[in-house]
């Protein structure tokens, strides 16, 4: 006898039928999707065009590449993005492989109290603003700061922290790893839980020292983790956030802070040009976009999984 198969069709209809549940709430997201994330990608126009708030997007008259032009001769949008480039730069050195390090080091402690302990107060600076970080640099670094009186308790002369746009930067960069670090590091203590306990195991037993350990067993094992984490901070290295660099900078170190979310500010919504600051944002877009695939690219050839 010949086996009777019941038309595809009827097939899709048994499973929709006894899984429609699963699609009506998965609607509530792709609604959520299109209407919220999806939708307003076509105010991206405005970078086009003279906008005007009376006559809305789409009646506001074309002005093609104009908004790009101004932004690419004004030596202030030179002068942020050089800042910008500068400050991201220098948090992806010293702010990306201090999380790789701690998660290894707790990884590696032998208590879990004590490691649990340090995770949570390693975590905690990440909930707070930097309205709340700037007063305590202020605090700390300011002529009349708290590290200035030690200094001077010394026999020094106070250093000014707040007002040299070098040793601003330095600032910049140390509170930065301390407020955003514990949220890294759990990613990463997540990855490590994941690892092959007996691949290390195997090493201890043929002779190898714990750095050795570390270095040639743990890391391997958690380098997919670190590649697309890396290749993501790459591709934020000319977006920058308002609140970081606004709160912690001060008119005296303007030629360090300025950046390119400020310049926007500035310029751009403080002035109500929002078509000039749709523009200066689709440039960075489109410059993460590139260094995002030129990340992934380079981090293939190393012989890396990227993300594409």
């Amino acid at each position: 006898m010949k086996n009777k198969t019941k038309p595809s069709g009827s097939k899709v209809k048994t499973y929709l039928k006894n899984n429609w549940q699963l699609y009506v709430m998965l609607l509530v997201p792709v609604v959520y999707m299109l209407l919220f994330k999806y939708k307003p990608m076509l105010g991206v126009v405005v970078a086009f065009k003279k906008f005007n708030v009376f006559q809305g997007i789409w009646d506001s008259p074309w002005v093609g590449l104009a908004n790009f032009k101004e932004a690419f001769s004004s030596a202030d949008f030179w002068s942020a993005l050089k800042n910008t480039l500068i400050l991201n730069i220098g948090d992806l050195i010293i702010g990306f492989p201090i999380p790789i390090f701690l998660a290894v080091f707790l990884n590696e402690l032998r208590s879990s109290k004590v490691r649990k302990t340090t995770q949570t107060l390693l975590y905690l600076p990440n909930f707070l603003s930097w309205v709340i970080i700037s007063g305590i640099v202020t605090q700390l670094f300011s002529t009349s700061g708290l590290v200035n009186n030690v200094i001077n308790a010394l026999g020094l002369d106070s250093v000014s922290f707040l007002s040299s746009p070098f040793l601003w930067r330095f600032i910049y960069w140390f509170f930065g790893v301390w407020q955003a670090a514990g949220y890294s590091l759990i990613v990463y203590l997540a990855a490590l839980m994941a690892t092959d306990a007996s691949l290390g195991e195997a090493a201890y037993i043929d002779g190898a020292t714990r750095m050795q350990r570390i270095w040639h067993v743990t890391i391997p094992q958690i380098s997919s983790t670190i590649t697309v984490l890396l290749i993501m901070q790459v591709g934020k290295l000319v977006t920058i956030s308002f609140d970081r660099p606004y709160m912690m900078g001060n008119t005296l170190v303007r030629s360090a802070s300025d950046v390119i979310s400020t310049y926007v500010y500035s310029v751009g919504l403080a002035s109500g040009r929002f078509d000039f600051a749709t523009a200066v944002g689709l440039f960075q877009t489109v410059v993460g976009v590139v260094l995002v695939l030129s990340a992934n690219a380079v981090i293939k050839k190393m012989g890396q999984e990227g993300i594409i």
